[in-house]
């Protein structure tokens, strides 16, 4: 790559460009795994002792191997998390000393793939936002190029991109000149931060026109002519037909600037900016979005073949322009140049109400146990916001697979205009359906990995295991910053589809635990074991959620008597993990009630997304139809955004997800309630239901947001009633037929 030119600029007395340091709490750490999992095999001993000894009947077998398979899962899983706190580390990087290094000439290019699918549910202006704010990257215009991968076919992106193209020959030299750190129009409008001016007036009202203009064609359902005024959009629109909007349609591979043509008002080179939509039928399988980036990552390879790649969601704009800096400051060290294959920056997220009710920033997943990985072999991939150096998509550090076409291949260098003829018959010839038909390695030795609906962690964790390493780049500002999900719905059927795609990789030739154990080494396997095995989290959470309490209300001890030297044992077990995590979310800038979210949302992910996400996946696995594939909507309603800023859970919609999660709230706040009237009895067995008791009133403290929304409240996002009424009968079904099994 154009790695050797960065090498070569170096000197042997240059500047530090980055460095790392492992945490202060890892010995603590490691001294904690010891104690706690003495206590783990204590209680394993525990239960293995009553299945033997005290299982006398059929029923009080079957409650002690339930607890136990609870228990195992629960071990398994905090034996993956150990992981990551092995060797945790902290890495820092030095953009400022870079130039000092290297000159602006030999920095690589930089290919950026943008991927959206539908302008309904991810709207074209939040794309549009998106690309502008990566074109005006602190890096030389010439060396990037932006490719808008259009799953939908929609002729309302490819017009909000060429207003766009026109936008940004003002919108980046104003960026250039005023040195601004939010380079998304839209962020940088709506902040009040910067001084009103004439130049800035002018140049909103211009953005402001463009939005209004693109989001009423989308709004209308069509362009009109009035819109379609030049020869370049009637040329563009010309190759239209009304089947764009459905499954087959024909591939699209547009030039909207062109960085050897197009300037910008202060005469400097735009950015390259192609639009792709690729060929898609029926009769063939287009693998969702890593299909799509495969595709973009042959139409690119073609037109500007850069050797460094970054994957950006459409909803996630640029926080930081010296982002490809940083990355530069690891790209250029010889010591990593042989086997790195890719760098994360953390998902970060703007709009998070002030407790994150959601718990949408999904710290632990993004922030916290990446640095851990990092001491490691590096993180998984997250999709978003990472930079791919190109040879990693094709075969090992030490073992080329080499593609189908010389044209394709990492070392290929583009020598004709990208819109030659030439070019552009090749660039579609690659977007179309059938090509990957004619080919072997694509989607398993080449490119993005298909397998797997989670595709980011699939690639990522294939390219581990080829012997690819990756760093962790977490800068104090963030690099990217996303939109988040304001509605609880929208959070579980996005994490609901991560869980069936989990299990895809965890039940495949690929397993994390024996295949990535012996590619990587046994810490990384368990690594990629605790988020691969994540969904089976849904056993030991419905089994605690219900199991305790309806035993409870039918006063059978399943727990030791608070007087027994054991009850210390599950007291040590329970606040133990909950106190380190607390700790490491507090470390990590949590504050207290985010963390409380955190945790309440872990239960709720456990007894809906996780639970129906295993469910699905099994039936799938059985040949069974299910739902497909959806988007997660990017659409905000004004209503649900007031109820989400003011941090009110959003239900509404009557979901089945939302039924076992309302029954654990009927079920334990009615076994608490019971428990606590009972308590003050003259019963010789209230003494070994005190566990039971207090973990009902754990769980209803974690409900409350439930209860409000089934009794408390009367605006749109309450519990709707037809799930209060099923969730009511079911509840009441199941302590019935628990009530008759322990009476026989």
């Amino acid at each position: 790559m154009g790695g050797r030119g960065l090498i070569a600029g170096r000197t042997a007395h240059a500047p530090p460009l980055h460095k790392f340091e492992p945490l202060r709490r890892t010995a603590l750490n490691r001294l904690f795994a010891v104690v706690y999992a003495s206590a783990i095999i204590a209680l394993l001993y525990r239960h293995a002792q009553t299945l033997i000894y005290s299982a006398t009947s059929l029923l009080s077998f079957s409650l002690s191997l339930s607890l136990l398979i609870s228990d195992l899962v629960l071990a398994f899983m905090w034996t993956g998390a150990q992981a990551f706190r092995v060797c945790p580390i902290r890495r820092k990087e030095f953009p400022e000393n870079l130039r000092k290094i290297i000159k602006e000439e030999d920095f690589p290019g930089l290919d950026v793939f943008i991927c959206t699918a539908d302008p309904y549910k991810e709207p074209p202006m939040n794309v549009v936002n998106t690309a502008l704010s990566l074109m005006a990257y602190d890096y030389p215009t010439e060396k990037i190029s932006v490719y808008v991968s259009d799953d939908g076919g929609s002729a309302f992106t490819l017009f909000a991109f060429m207003e766009a193209a026109k936008f940004a020959s003002h919108w980046l030299p104003f960026c250039r000149e005023h040195n601004m750190m939010e380079r998304s129009p839209e962020v940088y409008f709506a902040s009040t931060y910067h001084s009103w001016s004439p130049e800035i007036e002018k140049i909103k009202v211009m953005y402001k026109t463009m939005k209004v203009k693109v989001e009423r064609i989308v709004d209308k359902g069509e362009i009109s002519d009035e819109y379609i005024v030049d020869n370049e959009y009637r040329e563009a629109f010309s190759k239209w037909t009304d089947g764009f909007t459905h499954m087959d349609h024909p591939a699209v591979v547009q030039v909207i600037l062109d960085k050897t043509k197009d300037r910008d008002v202060s005469g400097n080179f735009l950015p390259n900016l192609i639009y792709v939509s690729r060929q898609k039928s029926k009769t063939s399988p287009h693998h969702f979005k890593a299909g799509a980036l495969n595709v973009l990552l042959r139409v690119s390879a073609v037109m500007t073949n850069a050797p460094l790649i970054l994957t950006q969601d459409c909803d996630m704009y640029s926080n930081d322009p010296q982002t490809p800096l940083r990355v530069l400051c690891y790209l250029s060290d010889p010591a990593f140049q042989s086997k790195l294959a890719y760098i994360q920056f953390p998902q970060r997220f703007r709009g998070l109400n002030q407790t994150d009710i959601y718990a949408s920033e999904y710290k632990r997943m993004f922030q916290i146990n990446p640095m851990g990985f990092d001491g490691l072999m590096g993180p998984d991939n997250f999709g978003s916001g990472c930079f791919f150096r190109r040879r990693a998509f094709f075969g090992g550090p030490s073992t080329l697979v080499p593609p189908e076409i010389p044209e394709l291949s990492p070392n290929h260098v583009v020598d004709k205009p990208i819109n030659s003829q030439e070019i552009f018959s090749l660039a579609h010839n690659v977007a179309g359906c059938d090509y990957e038909n004619q080919t072997e390695h694509w989607g398993s030795k080449n490119g993005f990995r298909y397998g797997s609906l989670v595709e980011d962690f699939y690639t990522g964790y294939r390219l581990q295991c080829e012997g690819w390493k990756s760093l962790f780049c977490h800068p104090e500002r963030a690099a990217f910053l996303g939109d988040v999900p304001i509605t609880l719905l929208n959070l579980l059927s996005q994490c609901k589809r991560w869980c069936i795609g989990l299990l895809e990789v965890t039940f495949s030739k690929y397993n994390t635990l024996t295949f990535g154990s012996r590619s990587m080494g046994l810490l990384m396997g368990l690594a990629y074991s605790h988020y691969g095995f994540w969904p089976i989290l849904c056993i030991p959470i419905t089994l605690y959620s219900f199991l305790p309490q309806l035993t409870l209300l039918n006063k059978v001890s399943i727990f030791p008597k608070v007087s027994e030297p054991w009850c210390f044992l599950y007291v040590f077990l329970f606040l133990g993990a909950y106190g380190q995590d607390f700790l490491d979310f507090v470390l990590a800038g949590g504050t207290i009630r985010m963390w409380w979210n955190a945790q309440r949302m872990w239960m709720i992910r456990g007894l809906s997304c996780f639970l129906f996400g295993s469910v699905e996946y099994l039936l799938k696995s059985l040949g069974i139809s299910t739902y497909g594939f959806s988007l997660t909507s990017k659409v905000l309603d004004d209503e649900q955004s007031k109820r989400y800023g003011q941090g009110i859970f959003e239900f509404g919609v009557p979901s089945p997800l939302f039924v076992p999660l309302t029954m654990a709230a009927i079920i334990n706040l009615f076994s608490f309630a019971w428990g606590l009237t009972e308590f003050w009895d003259n019963d010789s067995n209230k003494e070994g239901l005190v566990l039971q008791m207090v973990l009902a009133g754990f769980i209803v403290l974690n409900c409350l947001p439930i209860y409000g929304a089934i009794a408390l409240r009367s605006d749109k996002g309450k519990m709707p009633t037809q799930i209060t009424i099923i969730s009511t009968f079911l509840s009441v079904a199941l302590y019935i037929f628990v009530y008759l099994i322990l009476k026989q």
